[in-house]
């Protein structure tokens, strides 16, 4: 039976959550988590919805993207559909042209899961490797150690405050406590917590949301912010303290020698070790496939510091604030 592409309607994104949070599993490769929909939803459920695509047959949703920007589309697979030609086919044909409603005409990039079927049918159809992104990990099987300062899950009250200190985290970030009461409002938050971190005079100084998927399934950070602190700072003390930099640990580093570099940190259960992949120059429009890259040159994932905890880096797209969009 075919595949069909379609737009949900605001009131069935809950389907949609939930077929992501069914998709996630110890073991499987990184792809879209239903957090990613959460932290979208801050521009409401309407919006959200717009920027929703998802490939049905018979009814069943096989696959999920969500528009992160007019020009990224980050996408999720059923298990069974992983290696499901007739699914990859037509995600492949529904991103390559402008006429389907995914993309419009230009610079556009997919971020795929590795090992799916999809990336082999883009790369031949002349899309290229994008930029790499690393991701840190940690195994929550184990009792997490006091982090040494005053840790609080906040609700509506507290709003205001952490969305001051989001917005402090990131240059030109414009989050506000409306958009955190929108995004509290949407079905993945049910499964979210916010929290800030206070110092010893009781100032803010860190804002997280943790997003989970359900019960020994992966979570997912997503936003993670630390008002005032350099994002140079962060990324080695952050290192540091997980055993990264320990030598041979050969992580990918992107040195753009500019201050506005910032880091979102993204942060899942064991995953698989996908290979690095170079990005390459190419012909107007330009169409890249975003892939993860894990550190190299290392025996294992335990020399590495890779057992203990997983960080997605990359640099900060032109008119963002972050990676990410809405920060």
């Amino acid at each position: 039976m075919a595949i069909k592409m379609g737009r949900p309607e605001a009131d069935g994104l809950g389907d949609v959550v939930r077929a992501l949070s069914e998709w996630q599993y110890d073991g499987a490769p990184v792809q879209l988590h239903p957090g990613d929909v959460g932290w979208f939803w801050q521009f409401g459920a309407e919006r959200t919805a717009q920027a929703t695509r998802t490939w049905s047959r018979a009814g069943e949703v096989l696959a999920v993207g969500l528009l992160d920007g007019a020009e990224l589309l980050r996408l999720a697979f059923a298990p069974e559909a992983f290696r499901d030609e007739e699914v990859a086919q037509q995600v492949a044909e529904d991103v390559s042209a402008p006429e389907r409603g995914v993309f419009l005409e230009g610079k556009v990039s997919v971020e795929a899961p590795m090992g799916a079927l999809v990336q082999d049918l883009l790369f031949k159809d002349g899309w290229e490797s994008g930029e790499p992104w690393t991701l840190l990990r940690r195994d929550l099987g184990a009792p997490v150690p006091d982090p040494g300062v005053h840790v609080e899950v906040i609700g509506p009250e507290q709003a205001h405050e952490w969305a001051a200190a989001l917005r402090a985290s990131f240059d030109g970030s414009t989050f506000s406590e409306e958009r955190w009461h929108a995004m509290a409002a949407g079905a993945p938050y049910v499964n979210a917590r916010c929290l800030l971190a206070r110092d010893e005079q009781g100032e803010a100084v860190a804002a997280v949301t943790v997003w989970s998927a359900g019960e020994g399934k992966p979570g997912l950070i997503e936003p993670m912010g630390a008002p005032g602190t350099p994002p140079s700072r962060l990324r080695q003390s952050d290192h540091d303290r997980r055993g990264a930099r320990t030598p041979g640990a050969g992580f990918v580093q992107r040195g753009r020698g500019h201050a506005e570099l910032q880091r979102r940190r993204r942060r899942h259960l064991p995953v698989g070790r996908p290979r690095a992949v170079a990005r390459k120059a190419g012909p107007v429009p330009r169409r890249f496939l975003r892939l993860a890259v894990w550190g190299r040159g290392v025996a294992s994932d335990r020399e590495a510091g890779l057992g203990e905890a997983a960080v997605d880096q990359r640099p900060v797209p032109p008119g963002r604030s972050s990676p990410r969009a809405g920060a």
